[in-house]
């Protein structure tokens, strides 16, 4: 009697179908299979924060088949090694390529839910709510539970431990896997940031959600999580340039806070406010007026408009700001000069914005700056009088500037 196709027997054995993968191993199918579930994990963590019609959005689409396929094979090397690791320091002995393996078939149920989600996605209205939209969240819930446990009990047959210990094997590998890669991500690469206010429109909208670039400006103690005080200075430092959109922290009060605004005044710069107009080392500062735009997420007003204008710094970064009220609290301020090793921050949104222009921030030190503002990852505001919250999805991949 010839065996049973691995693909059927998983579901109900999977431990006696890894080992006949594994006396055949390389097997051919074990990378596609890896992009296939990076994919169907996708589609449901899309349906887990979204809405079919969110799912089917031709950008968000595109996102799950090209990021989740490799996000698949990243997971399939990564998550096999540390697995076939830990498998051993339990008694066990295996190899990563047995442990790809028993990743890549283990996610079947995955990719079988990812397939059943798109098809119903495409023919379900937009509208449908609820009424499909849980159900699809339900059977992406059931199909990853069920792919953990396939995976898990192959994981043990594949390093000769017992069930618990593959389930342990699996579990330690999946928890420790994006920790390590999110936290050294974190501190050396990409830091992700949520915009909560105004301070920054038009640049920033609240709900911009943006990977700011640690390794920008070198890495100081404030690029470790907890800002732990274990050196001085930065390491690898650059200076920021005059119109870069910075995260930093606070040097005083509020240690926790992290703020982003512009970089106007570098050190030695004389910046003032002359009649809401920025003025650097007593030259005006150029800008063009733009047609007004509605005021009531900017400045809190019943929608009247306010003032829009395109700045240009001397080394010719160009931006919008905007301005809430003529001869407004922050329109006039003294002149200041940037201490040395310090910077001189401004929000877009000239007239509601706390940046160096008050005494309880002032000017920042270079090494309370975390890192530049870069790309937009999502976005999600208001969608208008009478209708829920939307995703932005002209605003997902845009670089700020």
């Amino acid at each position: 009697m010839p065996e049973r196709s691995p693909f059927l027997s998983v579901w109900l054995h999977p431990r006696r179908t890894i080992a006949r993968i594994a006396r055949r191993l390389p097997y051919p199918l074990v990378v596609p299979l890896a992009v296939a579930g990076g994919i169907g994990s996708s589609f449901n963590t899309v349906l887990g924060f979204g809405t079919i019609s969110d799912l089917m959005d031709w950008r968000a689409l595109s996102a799950c088949l090209v990021l989740g396929g490799a996000l698949g094979v990243f997971d399939l090397y990564v998550l096999g090694a540390i697995a076939a690791w830990l498998a051993r320091r339990l008694g066990g002995q295996t190899s990563a390529v047995v442990m790809r393996a028993a990743l890549a078939f283990g996610g079947l149920p995955v990719v079988l839910g990812g397939v059943v989600i798109l098809t119903i996605a495409t023919v379900a209205p937009a509208s449908g709510g609820s009424a499909v939209l849980v159900p699809l969240q339900i059977l992406g819930g059931i199909c990853g539970i069920w792919a953990v446990g396939l995976t898990a009990a192959m994981m043990a047959e594949a390093a000769g431990l017992s069930l618990w210990r593959g389930v342990l094997t699996y579990a330690i590998a999946a928890l420790l896997m994006p920790a390590l890669g999110a936290l050294a991500i974190r501190t050396f690469a990409f830091q992700p940031f949520s915009v909560p206010a105004a301070s920054m429109m038009p640049t920033l909208l609240v709900g911009d959600n943006v990977f700011a670039t640690k390794y920008a400006y070198g890495y100081s103690r404030y690029s470790l999580p907890f800002a732990p005080p274990l050196f001085a200075g930065r390491i690898f430092g650059a200076m920021p340039a005059r119109g870069d959109v910075v995260v930093f922290r606070l040097p005083r009060g509020e240690g926790g806070v992290d703020y982003v605004k512009r970089v106007v005044g570098l050190p030695g710069d004389r910046v003032q406010m002359r009649g809401g107009v920025l003025h650097l080392n007593g030259q005006p500062v150029a800008r063009e007026r733009l047609a007004d735009v509605a005021g009531e997420e900017a400045c809190g007003g019943a929608g009247a408009a306010v003032k829009r204008w395109r700045e240009t710094l001397p080394n010719g970064v160009s931006f919008e700001t905007i301005d809430c009220l003529d001869h407004g609290f922050f329109d006039e301020t003294i002149e200041t000069t940037v201490p040395a090793g310090h910077l001189f921050m401004l929000g877009d949104n000239r007239d509601n914005s706390s940046d160096s222009r008050v005494s309880q921030v002032g000017t920042i030190p270079v090494d309370h700056v975390i890192g530049r503002f870069g790309m937009i990852f999502f976005s999600r505001g208001d969608g208008g009088e009478g209708e829920g919250p939307r995703t932005r999805f002209e605003r997902i991949g845009s670089v700020v500037r």
